[in-house]
């Protein structure tokens, strides 16, 4: 269940809490959304202040208040500010805040999202409470994202990654990965999974926008969760309902899904830098395309709004259709050559007559 606002965004300025109750109950963004765009402009605010010189400078980014923060910052914010801010993001932040042996500079994706937090909370201020008088985010771009195949597991992989699965969380870590494998979820979906979302052979999914899709599982699905159930750690009350406990009895997070995912792929011998916990969902996608689902079904099964975003599948090399051509009985038909330029030249006047 997504903490309500009233926790996460305590530090928050007025000015921004009134932005996220605007996008959540106006818009009819999902809690998740809202959070994580609290989470880019708390960091986005935080970074303007260390570089306006407003907070010391030996104070880390992340221990920077934003909760003085008021229209009178915000009106001196600039295109440049925040050009500044994605120069930073790109090439200075930490990619894993916790880790010692983190990588610096965020990902294409996660930028462009937030420039989207960010454009969407200066159009609020100008356009709707009008307490600017010209937006200055209106020609911040976001950073274009190129468009690449998705990266799979094979089904032989598919299998070695379930069988590298072992230790005292084994039931449950089988499951996780199975569910992946074969439902596509998102990582974030699989987080969410409740108790009370399963009816007989179908799951009910919570994704994108809070929007519902209904998920069939096959008996491989069904049969983890029957094994994992049993040994199903007792959560704390506010987690009761949750499909997933960690070790210390909350809903699993995000991140350690994550992580879990990263340690089965290395324990299974494949390549921990090329494949993800989003990567499992690329696998179910693309197996299932392999092997006879139409686009449409397809589309319904990932809850892609759009079919445009699953038609990126059909350009996956597919062996079977490459079978299909070879098989074709006119694929050992060679063109006959001409023997010389006349004749050539004969036969294409012959045929302008006709």
């Amino acid at each position: 269940m997504e903490r309500p606002m009233s926790e996460y965004a305590a530090d928050a300025p007025r000015i921004l809490r009134d932005f996220l109750t605007y996008i959540s109950t106006i818009q009819g963004k999902s809690a998740r959304t809202a959070h994580e765009y609290y989470l880019d402009l708390r960091l986005f605010l935080r970074v303007l202040k260390h570089n306006k010189g407003l907070v010391p400078r030996g104070l880390p980014i992340d221990r920077i208040a934003i909760d003085d923060v008021d229209i009178d910052f915000l009106k001196n914010v600039t295109l440049s500010d925040a050009y500044d801010y994605l120069e930073y993001m790109s090439g200075e932040r930490p990619t894993q805040q916790n880790s010692p042996d983190t990588e610096f500079g965020l990902s294409v994706n996660s930028r462009a999202r937030k420039v989207s937090a960010i454009r969407a909370f200066f159009r609020y201020l100008t356009d709707k409470k009008h307490l600017l008088e010209t937006n200055p985010m209106a020609s911040l771009e976001s950073p274009t994202i190129r468009k690449t195949l998705p990266v799979y597991l094979t089904a032989d992989d598919s299998v070695k990654l379930l069988e590298a699965v072992q230790g005292e969380y084994a039931e449950r870590d089988y499951c996780i990965l199975t569910l992946f494998l074969n439902c596509g979820l998102r990582v974030s979906e699989l987080v969410g999974l409740n108790l009370t979302d399963f009816q007989r052979d179908t799951v009910r999914v919570t994704g994108k926008g809070g929007k519902e899709r209904t998920v069939y599982l096959n008996e491989a699905c069904a049969d983890a969760i029957n094994q994992y159930l049993p040994h199903r750690l007792r959560p704390h009350d506010r987690d009761k309902n949750a499909l997933f406990i960690s070790r210390n009895r909350n809903r699993i997070s995000v991140q350690t899904v994550k992580w879990l995912v990263k340690k089965y792929v290395g324990q299974a011998g494949l390549n921990t830098h090329k494949y993800s916990a989003h990567k499992l969902r690329h696998t179910a996608a693309t197996l299932m395309y392999q092997n006879g689902v139409d686009i449409r079904t397809l589309q319904t099964i990932l809850g892609h709004t759009s079919v445009s975003t699953t038609m990126i599948y059909t350009h996956i090399e597919d062996s079977s259709l490459r079978e299909a051509a070879q098989k074709n009985p006119l694929a050992s038909v060679r063109p006959h050559r001409q023997s010389g330029g006349k004749a050539a030249s004969e036969q294409e006047e012959n045929h302008e007559d006709t």
